[in-house]
């Protein structure tokens, strides 16, 4: 099967011809945000993942799922190229959220948009990040609906850092007892937001270009390895107009931005058969196999890079 750029275009509802211009640019990368999911769901059903952009276009366009950082990135980074941008892949290493120290090389794929002589960091696979191209021009925050970023040179390797927010569940323990009039069976607890904490590292890059082989040995890691989160925890997040949502393990975690960066997150527990409901109401996502739910803890790397 030939792939296809109009064909991908519609899956993340976008119209064509698009002009090479910025406009397109950031209108693409919001789109693919709120259409295409971040997910891991493949590790945990049995399912043979490839990284092979033809393979990627079949799973993601034509089976409508999403996919994690090396598949999500590369194929829109294919996308970009067709539209007629100048794109690079580049390699980053995330700093684990869970254990506080960044992975190894590889560990996470990223693209860079040369346009009109402006360079822009560019991210559809990774869970919690910026919705529009950031500009790799200034060091200065750069705000958007879902948060502010900033990417600070630390001589030649380059740190995406996001204004962190403290969380705290309300009083009596966060049961709430009805939402929106509703019974909230399962519903755990709703965090609300304290305010800013301060800045904190998403994870780290240089502008080396990398091609997708280089990617290889690391796309079986995270398939495979305890200290990865894909291999962990089987998860499914998307982002929506109005926040995030967000399976993982046996919870679906929502998102809501309440404007100026702040938002509340409200946890709900899931039974096995709730979850395959969950993912095709909420991520229209079908698995051919069975999953099998998982959340366990990372274990932190033997090596710290």
């Amino acid at each position: 099967r030939m792939m296809d750029v109009g064909q991908y275009l519609c899956r993340i509802g976008c119209t064509s011809p698009m002009a090479v211009t910025l406009e397109t640019l950031q209108q693409v990368h919001r789109c693919h945000l709120l259409t295409v999911p971040f997910e891991s769901l493949s590790i945990h059903c049995g399912e043979n993942i490839r990284l092979e952009l033809p393979h990627i276009f079949e799973k993601i366009v034509v089976q409508r799922r999403g996919g994690f950082c090396y598949e999500n990135n590369s194929l829109f980074g294919w996308l970009l190229s067709q539209l007629g941008f100048e794109v690079k892949l580049l390699s980053a290493q995330v700093r684990n959220a869970y254990t506080g120290v960044y992975g190894p090389p590889q560990d996470h794929l990223i693209l860079l948009v040369n346009q009109e002589g402006q360079r822009w960091l560019c991210d559809v696979g990774f869970g919690a990040g910026f919705r529009t191209p950031l500009s790799l021009e200034t060091n200065l925050p750069q705000s958007q609906e879902n948060g502010v970023f900033r990417i600070h040179w630390r001589g030649e390797t380059l740190i995406l850092e996001t204004i962190e927010r403290e969380k705290q569940l309300p009083q009596g323990g966060g049961k709430e007892q009805a939402i929106k009039g509703e019974e909230s069976k399962g519903v755990r607890e709703i965090m609300t937001d304290k305010g800013q904490k301060g800045w904190k590292a998403l994870y780290k890059f240089t502008l080396e270009a990398c091609c997708l082989e280089d990617f290889k040995e690391m796309f079986i890691y995270h398939q495979t390895s305890p200290s990865s989160l894909f291999y962990c925890k089987s998860l499914c997040s998307l982002h929506l107009p109005s926040g995030r949502i967000t399976y993982i393990g046996h919870r679906l975690i929502t998102t809501h931005l309440l404007g100026e960066g702040t938002q509340t997150q409200t946890v709900v527990e899931l039974s096995n058969t709730e979850i395959s409901a969950i993912l095709k109401e909420k991520f229209g996502i079908e698995l051919l196999y069975p999953l099998v739910p998982k959340d366990v803890d990372i274990v932190p790397p033997s090596i710290i890079y």
